[in-house]
């Protein structure tokens, strides 16, 4: 066989990703690569993520070094290919990222049967997709163009592959050996839409917050009690979101006292059993959650974004959490949460704040977020003014649970009351439509009682 040496090029992770810094390499020159297989890691302004090879070969140099930044579309690496005449284009495509949507616009017509005209990002794969794709052996390269922006495949369109059986590693024409497939060709492929088994997923809002662990550098006087912490990237992002929201957003604020006496019964109800079936702890925050996507449904205002000569309003419900590390916060995504029964939105939550604390979350974790949730009682406040998740409308934050005496029906009983505090978007919400949602969220978190459901 032929060999031959391709560029392997920083893809375009996320639409609004330019840039992205590489924090070390996974692999060294002579290191065999399989497809998929992790190259480096790197950092961007959302998440670090590991990048996986979109070629098999051998690893031939490093273009880019370690803590160096480059722009979307950069070489980074060179690696040596097996070249045969069925697989040459196919190579092409995936090792020069750069050029594919000049290529696809163009190509004729007729060159682009099954890819489709307007897919320029057809062979533009994420990581977590490229991943998802070797668990289960599809070949990217055999599926039609993808239900993404300009035809991107994403995770749904190889979940969907993987439920019809296509697209298999191996199943196409083998020239090679002069053994034929007897699958369909890929403009054969139809892709079906089956309702996809959501894993039954809840963060242990209840564990104790973990301590900060930061080297610091001393400074040149030091006798003067002080020393410099380097900031990181993520930190780096943090602080430029913080900055753009508070600067571009007119916060509001609201709060809203609620009675979750039968919520704190149903948990002591539940909680055990559900240790015991599920393997994790039952919080609060997934019942939070479901009144809240309740509430969304009923006041879909809320789940908007400001763009400047228009008001858009996301038809999916992605929750985001606000999900404490060592050294940031970071907001994993509940994707279709309005999907999702209190047991479902509990098992996501669980692994979204596990694998964001032990940093392996992936980029699509962290996007298409519409409306963030955030438990701040964990750490016993009652109050708490939180900035908006830009570019969303709002943020909601659930205070830490209280008994308090309260007057019902002309008499005092000590009820369990927690505060909700809502901070707003003024240019896209007012106090009266912020007013009767967390009014409706009062009122879902007051119709728990002890039949209600979790599955």
């Amino acid at each position: 066989m032929a060999k031959q040496i391709i560029e392997v090029t920083m893809p375009q992770l996320a639409e609004s990703l330019v840039s992205a810094t590489i924090d070390r390499w996974l692999k060294e020159p002579g290191d065999s690569i399989d497809m998929y297989e992790p190259i480096c890691d790197i950092i961007t302004d959302k998440v670090n993520a590991e990048l996986p090879s979109t070629v098999r070969g051998i690893l031939v140099k490093h273009l880019v070094g370690a803590g160096e930044t480059v722009e979307i579309g950069t070489a980074i690496c060179l690696v040596e290919i097996e070249v045969t005449a069925s697989s040459t284009q196919s190579a092409t495509n995936q090792g020069e990222n750069r050029q594919l949507a000049q290529q696809s616009e163009s190509r004729p017509a007729a060159a682009q049967a099954g890819i489709g005209s307007n897919a320029p990002m057809r062979h533009r794969y994420s990581p977590a997709v490229q991943t998802l794709a070797a668990e289960h052996g599809i070949d990217l390269s055999l599926l039609p163009a993808g239900t993404g922006e300009g035809g991107r495949i994403t995770r749904k369109d190889v979940l969907n592959a993987v439920q019809s059986g296509i697209a298999k590693i191996g199943s196409a024409t083998n020239q090679s050996s002069g053994k034929a497939s007897t699958e369909p060709a890929p403009s054969q492929y139809e892709v079906m839409d089956p309702k996809v088994q959501v894993r039954s997923s809840g963060m242990h809002l209840s564990e104790s917050p973990r301590i900060p662990s930061i080297e610091a550098q001393g400074s040149d006087s030091p006798g003067r009690g002080e020393y410099f912490i380097d900031v990181t990237p993520v930190r780096n992002t943090i602080a430029t979101r913080m900055r753009q929201s508070v600067s571009e957003i007119p916060h509001g604020w609201m709060m809203i006292e609620v009675d979750v006496t039968n919520l704190v019964m149903l948990r002591s109800k539940l909680k055990e059993e559900f240790q015991k079936r599920e393997g994790i702890n039952l919080t609060y925050m997934p019942f939070l959650i479901k009144a809240a996507v309740n509430a969304i449904k009923d006041y879909p205002i809320m789940n908007s974004v400001w763009a400047v000569d228009k008001i858009i309003v996301k038809r999916d419900i992605n929750i985001s959490l606000s999900v404490g590390t060592e050294d940031s916060v970071m907001t994993p995504v509940i994707h279709n949460a309005d999907q999702k029964n209190i047991a479902g939105i509990a098992h996501e939550i669980d692994d979204l704040a596990r694998r964001t604390r032990d940093k392996k979350l992936k980029l699509d974790d962290v996007q298409g977020g519409t409306f963030t949730v955030n438990n701040t009682g964990s750490f016993g406040a009652i109050l708490t003014q939180p900035i908006i998740n830009y570019p969303q409308a709002a943020i909601l934050t659930f205070e830490s649970i209280v008994k308090r005496p309260v007057v019902i029906n002309d008499m005092i009983g000590v009820r369990s009351m927690v505060n909700l505090c809502l901070s707003l978007d003024h240019r896209i919400l007012d106090g009266v439509i912020c007013g009767r949602f967390l009014q409706r969220v009062k009122e879902n978190l007051e119709s728990y009682n002890m039949d209600t459901k979790v599955y």
